[in-house]
């Protein structure tokens, strides 16, 4: 791994594509940033139709500098990137971004598929830069006191664990959600993800087997929407620790917020329950329901940590191999859910 110090006194970071709604909140952040210098790059932008505002129009808004190409985005010698691309998209752009030589921060799932997955870490790691996969939640205080308490043995052997990832469907915002060919499924691979990767960091240990439900009785009225909007994911561990997750669509989307993710962990001497989402105070604005939340801001958080891992050549957590790792147990749900039977994962 390449650990020099970056070339500039300030760190050059180009966010490619605006197609992940995070993306927006991330250029943001970082024009903001000190010692930090922001580029955008969205050629797809112009072509994808149905959702929000992206492509130059949107930078602008943003007030990020913009570029017309990833290639002119790599010429820019970007110390470090955001691929924020749909999902099918990812390992193109990191390959090229490793090619670069760029430590790179991509956007969950890492991929849609584990030779994609594979492939970017490889090209990173013989690159010698850092990949690291977007899990924001990962830097919640919440997550830090269950984990802490987990390490520590209050909750005596965990036994069982419930995670929750439920939204609305990002059909108004972006469509490319429900369009297996750019987001490799629906709610699956949109919510999984993100409580296997925390479930990665409180065991410690991989996954074992997978049995998965899913259903498209949700929003089964919209034509766009060909995708499971609904799954349950059973997840096995080695020594016997079960763990479900609830991932759907089933936010309405007249709610004040888009949704939430929580997490219990069960043991033999207690129950931690974690909502990191869920600070806020509620009532009503112009007659409409509010949700106004306060707290930290995890993708502040994660930035934050990404971008001292660049300049100090530490690498930043989650990694590629978590972003893998968590990609896997997605991708055995999906494969349980195809085949009604359980899913081994190779050890």
């Amino acid at each position: 791994m390449n650990h020099d110090k970056p070339r500039h006194a300030d760190l050059k970071v180009a966010v490619l594509s605006f197609a992940h709604p995070h993306a927006e909140a991330y250029a943001d952040l970082l024009t903001a940033w000190p010692g930090v210098q922001v580029l955008a790059a969205d050629p797809d932008g112009s072509t994808e139709s149905g959702g929000g505002p992206r492509g130059r129009e949107l930078a602008q808004t943003l007030g990020v500098d913009y570029v017309e190409t990833y290639a002119e985005a790599f010429a820019w010698g970007p110390d470090a990137v955001i691929v924020c691309s749909e999902n099918a998209r990812h390992r193109d752009l990191v390959v090229a971004a490793a090619r670069a030589g760029a430590h790179v921060l991509c956007e969950k799932p890492l991929a849609t598929s584990a030779a994609d997955a594979r492939a970017m870490i490889e090209a990173c790691d013989g690159a010698g830069v850092f990949l690291m996969t977007a899990y924001p939640v990962r830097f919640s205080p919440e997550f830090a006191t269950l984990r802490a308490h987990v390490d520590a043995g209050s909750l005596g052997q965990v036994m069982a664990l419930v995670g929750t990832n439920n939204g609305k469907i990002p059909l108004d915002g972006r469509p490319w959600f429900v369009d297996p060919r750019l987001a490799g499924g629906g709610a699956l691979v949109d919510h999984v993800v993100h409580v296997a990767d925390l479930l990665d960091a409180l065991l410690g240990v991989r996954a074992e087997s997978v049995r998965a439900a899913t259903n498209r009785i949700l929003h089964a009225d919209d034509p766009r929407v060909t995708v499971e909007t609904g799954g349950l994911v059973n997840v096995t561990y080695p020594g016997g620790v079960i763990a479900t997750i609830d991932c759907s669509w089933s936010h309405p989307n007249a709610a004040p917020n888009w949704g939430g993710l929580t997490l219990q962990a069960v043991g033999t001497e207690g129950v931690i329950d974690i909502d990191p989402f869920g600070a806020h105070v509620a009532g009503t604005a112009e007659d409409q329901p509010a949700w106004l939340a306060f707290g930290g801001d995890l993708d502040r958080a994660m930035l934050g940590h990404f971008l001292d891992g660049v300049r100090s050549g530490v690498a930043p957590q989650p990694d590629g191999p978590a972003g893998l790792r968590s990609l896997e147990v997605m991708l055995a749900a999906q494969e349980s859910a195809a085949t009604g039977q359980a899913v081994r994962l190779a050890t």
